[in-house]
């Protein structure tokens, strides 16, 4: 019935991609996370919904995931109307909007390649849907 309690299964779509510096043409020394979007199991329905970019609230980087606890490295906001104006009225407070469009991104700031290998990413939609999701790199 609708009071039944469910845990949320869902998996983000993400591309991880080497990023070269200027120093180094032979191989990328650095990654980056490219954010698609997000499909979450529904068990309401059976079915899977699948969230863009606009639906998703926050997304969060740990670029050295240790297979234990989620360490926020990166963390970046995206969604649709107007995020910026609803965090200055929420905060009544002027927000660097430099400062704000470098956390307002699908796209992560380049990072060292992890030395345990993997790294996680965390995402939650305007649902309150959140999802994590380890990759090997």
């Amino acid at each position: 019935g609708a009071g039944n309690l469910f845990m949320v299964f869902g998996e983000p779509d993400v591309e991880i991609r080497p990023q070269k510096s200027a120093s180094s043409a032979k191989s990328a020394d650095k990654l980056i996370v490219k954010l698609n979007g997000l499909d979450v199991y529904d068990p309401t329905t059976g079915e899977i919904r699948s969230n863009s970019t606009d639906d998703i609230a926050c997304w969060f980087l740990d670029t050295d995931y240790n297979g234990e606890s989620f360490i926020v490295r990166h963390a970046y906001f995206t969604g649709a109307d107007q995020p910026y104006e609803k965090l200055k009225r929420a905060l009544k407070a002027e927000i660097d909007e430099a400062a704000w469009s470098s956390l307002y991104s699908t796209t992560s700031r380049p990072f060292d390649k992890p030395e345990k290998g993997k790294i996680a990413v965390k995402m939650i939609n305007h649902y309150g849907d959140e999802v994590l999701k380890v990759y090997e790199v």
